[in-house]
């Protein structure tokens, strides 16, 4: 899909998303950590922002990033071919959201690549959330609260998200996880 017909996309759900909670930009603002300025650059579609920034803006929306990014309403079985996985490139990596859910159970699966070297540092998601994943190549080494912990291909991690988090492939190959975000069915009041 292209990034012209995502970042429309964003534009409409993050205003639409707004619009239906009675926040103002300047309340969304002060919820999210995203700027004011930021946040009407994102609704005009004039952006396309970071994965840091959706995740913070759909945080304090207290829906799933795939909502935010989501081109068309979604049937009760939905089937998402190739061509609509939506990507966020991460310097020579990626992080691909595969499919997500709404509230009130809000999951999401994603398919993240990091080439050697690289690293993606995770906001703190709301209280409660968990991350679970499984790395199919390479080597992770995911630091919680300033712990580090080294995930081996075939192997599998969980924990709570609620803290900032990072992932980073210190090896020497490609390092591909997927991994399944979920957060509480109630966001505690911001």
């Amino acid at each position: 899909m292209d990034p012209e017909t995502i970042t429309a996309a964003i534009a409409t759900n993050v205003r639409a998303q707004r619009a239906h909670r009675g926040l103002t930009l300047d309340a969304l603002a002060a919820r999210s950590g995203v700027s004011r300025g930021m946040l009407v650059q994102v609704e005009q579609g004039r952006t396309n922002p970071s994965i840091t920034t959706l995740v913070r803006i759909a945080d304090a929306l207290g829906v799933s990033v795939a909502r935010l990014v989501e081109v068309s309403e979604t049937p009760l079985v939905r089937v998402v071919p190739p061509g609509d996985i939506v990507t966020f490139r991460q310097g020579e990596g990626s992080a691909r959201l595969l499919v997500g859910t709404d509230a009130p159970a809000i999951l999401e699966l994603w398919d993240w690549r990091l080439a050697p070297g690289e690293h993606h540092d995770g906001d703190a998601h709301p209280p409660g959330t968990r991350e679970m994943l499984t790395v199919l190549q390479g080597e992770l080494t995911l630091t919680v609260y300033g712990k580090s912990h080294v995930v081996h291909v075939d192997g599998a991690v969980v924990f709570t998200a609620d803290r900032p988090h990072r992932y980073a492939n210190r090896g020497e190959e490609e390092l591909r996880f997927v991994m399944v975000v979920s957060e509480p069915r109630e966001t505690p009041d911001q």
